[in-house]
């Protein structure tokens, strides 16, 4: 998470949609960079909320511009299946070394995720809280170009985004049964990306 305080700014860093590009390309610029523990570089709207919404507002923000990005949801599942492949992983109950692309979608959309399907959720780290609090610019990883066009005019300087934390490639196919199953039981995720700028 990065937090633009001049420019009442914070970028969340969603998982899976460029967020260690991001962070190279700007942390620099940032009045607060959250790069660790990964529980608080990746904090969701809710977690922002609670922690650092009220501290902001002590020293006179009262209102944060909060952006986002995310993935399509199986694009997004690809990520995480890729990066679970890396052999640091190997053995570990995370890894995803052992099965194909299809049985770990199955698995995430299974209503006990194990550990190496357990990934979270895009909908559910942008939801929008009771009190209001919510991302104003949700922006599809899709249309990173948008995304830095937003920044660099918020920013008042070019962004451009190195390539970061990319995953290994990995076969991706899935079954028109395991896409119609995310499709049901992940519905939520699909709206959010739907409803994002796609330009």
């Amino acid at each position: 998470m990065l937090v633009f305080w001049k420019h009442r700014l914070v970028l969340l860093s969603v998982p899976k949609t460029g967020s260690s590009a991001l962070e190279q390309a700007l942390a620099g610029d940032a009045s607060i960079a959250v790069l660790d523990p990964p529980e608080l570089k990746h904090a969701p709207i809710y977690r922002y909320n609670r922690f650092f919404r009220p501290m902001l507002e002590k020293m006179g923000a009262d209102r944060m511009d909060i952006v986002a990005v995310v993935r399509e949801p199986v694009d997004w599942l690809g990520s995480w299946y890729r990066y679970r492949q890396r052999d640091f992983l190997n053995g570990r109950p995370e890894s995803t070394q052992s099965m194909d692309f299809d049985a770990f979608c199955r698995a995430y959309a299974s209503g006990d995720r194990p550990a190496f399907a357990d990934v979270g959720s895009q909908a559910k780290f942008v939801e929008p809280r009771p009190n209001g609090v919510a991302v104003t610019h949700l922006f599809r990883y899709e249309a990173m170009d948008a995304v830095t066009a937003f920044l660099s005019e918020r920013l008042e300087r070019p962004v451009a985004l190195p390539r970061a934390n990319v995953s290994p490639r990995a076969p991706l196919d899935l079954s028109a049964e395991t896409e119609a199953l995310l499709r049901r039981r992940c519905a939520a995720d699909f709206e959010v990306w739907a409803g994002a700028r796609s330009a």
